[in-house]
């Protein structure tokens, strides 16, 4: 697998991509899904015991009365292309990447 690659002004550019987010340190605030083109991340609902109930359909889903806050959770990891700009706006640095050529193939 090639791990590494030339920008069109020819610099190298190593992809590092997502692979966890830290739902302790996540707020919810959907900044990196707005920037994602791939669709790597959704909304998910948290308890109070901090289990996830699930994904958030964009209604006004509160799991029964169960709901206590929201986080983004990686569910299509592999859709992820390295671009890093999911990292560049979340304001937590809840997010952990993995560069390309550290990625089993």
């Amino acid at each position: 697998m090639r791990s590494t690659f030339t920008t069109r002004d020819g610099s190298i550019w190593l992809p590092e991509y997502l692979t966890a987010i830290d739902g302790k340190t996540c707020i919810g605030c959907g900044r990196c899904f707005k920037v994602c083109s791939r669709e790597v991340m959704h909304l998910h609902g948290v308890d109070d015991a901090g289990e996830i109930l699930g994904a958030c359909d964009g209604e006004d889903d509160d799991f029964d009365g169960e709901l206590n806050r929201m986080i983004m959770v990686v569910d299509h990891a592999g859709r992820c292309i390295g671009c890093g700009a999911c990292a560049r706006v979340c304001p937590k640095n809840c997010q952990t990447h993995v560069a390309a050529d550290q990625v089993a193939a």
